[in-house]
């Protein structure tokens, strides 16, 4: 009668005591029970404890289990793009459109110049010369520098040959042979300048700031006639003046080829401060604050 009542009591227990009870020994009691005393009801308590637990679910899963929609539940309409800072922007089922982007280094299309008009109707007074060079139909210091030099300079923004070559190599033989016909024509200058400079071309930046060096050293105060039209010449060089590559250990060869444009840009501003005047290093600090004074330290 005694074990009988000891049995029932085991089997009564909850599954952590009869856990403990596996060593032979009751929880509350000290007395032992017998070896084949509830063997059933333990073996399916176990087998409850072997199967795998529950995978745990963290807090950032359980709220994204919370917005997916429910299988029978409708779906949501797509958003209508609307551009921001109007009424549509409060309406419902709206995205606002984001901004649009800057870009202020891309590179802007080059449209047809006056320069390929005029050499594609034979208006321009020079052919292709021996070893690469120009040939001049006419007396170069004969020319009316009002109209030809200005044309020659729409021409920086050429990329394609032989336009590129007959503009760039004409600016430079006009330049040499000019001397006081040029400080008159610089007030023509600075738009073709300024556009050259605006199309963010690399191959044309450097070749528009070689030509500038070239034109500040080409007559006497023309240097001076430059500095009123820093403003328009000088806010895109800002943008490059620091854009060095940082190659590392390597060899940087657009240096030695004239072709790093921030190097470009330092030496033309320095140029420009030097035959500038007075007032030049003030104006360049203006426009360039970062610029510091070659002739000052």
């Amino acid at each position: 009668m005694v074990s009988f009542i000891i049995s029932f009591q085991a089997s009564c227990l909850p599954f952590e005591e009869a856990v403990n009870s596996r060593s032979g020994m009751f929880p509350q009691c000290n007395v032992k029970r017998p070896q084949n005393c509830c063997l059933a009801t333990n073996k399916q308590q176990f087998d409850i404890a072997r199967k795998p637990s529950p995978k745990m679910v963290s807090g950032k899963e359980f709220l994204e289990s919370l917005r997916k929609p429910l299988p029978g539940a409708p779906q949501r309409k797509k958003c209508r793009t609307v551009p921001a800072f109007t009424i549509q922007s409060m309406q419902k089922n709206t995205c606002v459109s984001p901004p649009a982007k800057c870009d202020v280094y891309k590179e802007k299309p080059i449209r047809k110049t006056v320069f390929r008009t005029y050499y594609g109707r034979g208006d321009l007074p020079i052919a292709l010369g021996p070893n690469r060079s120009i040939s001049w139909k006419v007396d170069i210091k004969k020319l009316d520098y009002h109209h030809y030099l200005p044309m020659f300079f729409e021409g920086l923004c050429e990329t394609e040959e032989p336009y590129r070559f007959f503009a760039q190599q004409g600016i430079y033989d006009l330049l040499i042979y000019g001397g006081s016909k040029i400080f008159p024509c610089i007030p023509q200058l600075i738009i073709p300048i300024k556009n050259a400079l605006a199309s963010k071309n690399k191959k044309v930046m450097c070749s528009t700031l070689r030509v500038l060096q070239h034109l500040v050293k080409a007559g006497d105060m023309v240097g001076e006639a430059l500095v009123p039209y820093y403003r328009q010449i000088l806010p895109t060089l800002n943008l490059y003046k620091e854009k060095n590559v940082n190659v590392g250990d390597e060899i940087d060869y657009s240096q030695m080829r004239g072709e790093n444009i921030a190097d470009l840009i330092n030496e033309t501003l320095e140029l420009l401060e030097r035959y500038g005047g007075e007032d030049a290093f003030i104006n360049i600090k203006y426009i360039i604050p970062t610029y510091e004074s070659c002739m000052l330290n």
